[in-house]
């Protein structure tokens, strides 16, 4: 039996999943992350660096790693990958402008790297739905956020490894949804 082997089999029976944050700078990510925690999330700096939190989600534990996602930091994000379970992606739904430069990194620092990454669950996180009018549009932003991530060919990606969820971090719609997600995967 293999040193991987054992870990996996103590992270399963200890329950404890690493949940490793990305996203362009901006997106809401400790804001998530935040409301997550059930923290105030009303005065959140630029993360520099990481942070990491743990939240017990059930009977989990979550370690939740907080990734800044300024263009001078995404070059470190492939160290974090380590042992890491589930990668939430998280999209500002008010900046739609910006998918094509999400994309771009999420496949240069993701999808390309599936080798490493095998067996990882991702989670796309489109936020900010609370600024976004109307259930219509808000499922028009998570098709547009579906079709231009490209999570709709299946060659790069399993699909029953990902999902898509629209939330807000500043309201907490939507986040119960990606803890339930999360606990609910095959580790």
């Amino acid at each position: 039996m293999g040193l991987l082997t054992i870990i996996k089999k103590q992270k399963r029976k200890d329950k404890e999943i690493r949940v490793l944050t990305l996203g362009l700078d901006n997106a809401g990510k400790t804001t998530i992350i935040k409301r997550m925690l059930r923290q105030d999330n009303s005065l959140i700096a630029p993360t520099m660096g990481f942070e990491i939190n743990t939240l017990v989600y059930g009977d989990h534990m979550l370690n939740i790693w907080d990734i800044g996602g300024q263009t001078t930091l995404r070059a470190f994000w492939g160290n974090y990958f380590d042992k890491t379970d589930v990668v939430i992606w998280v999209v500002d739904g008010l900046s739609i402008e910006r998918l094509d430069e999400s994309f771009k990194e999420l496949y240069e620092k993701i999808i390309l790297q599936q080798d490493r990454l095998m067996g990882l669950y991702l989670c796309i996180v489109v936020n900010k739905i609370d600024l976004i009018d109307g259930e219509a549009e808000r499922q028009k932003v998570g098709k547009e956020v579906e079709k231009v991530l490209g999570l709709d060919d299946s060659n790069k990606i399993d699909s029953d490894h990902w999902c898509i969820t629209l939330v807000s971090g500043k309201t907490g719609e939507g986040i119960d949804n990606v803890l339930d997600w999360i606990v609910t995967r095959d580790y």
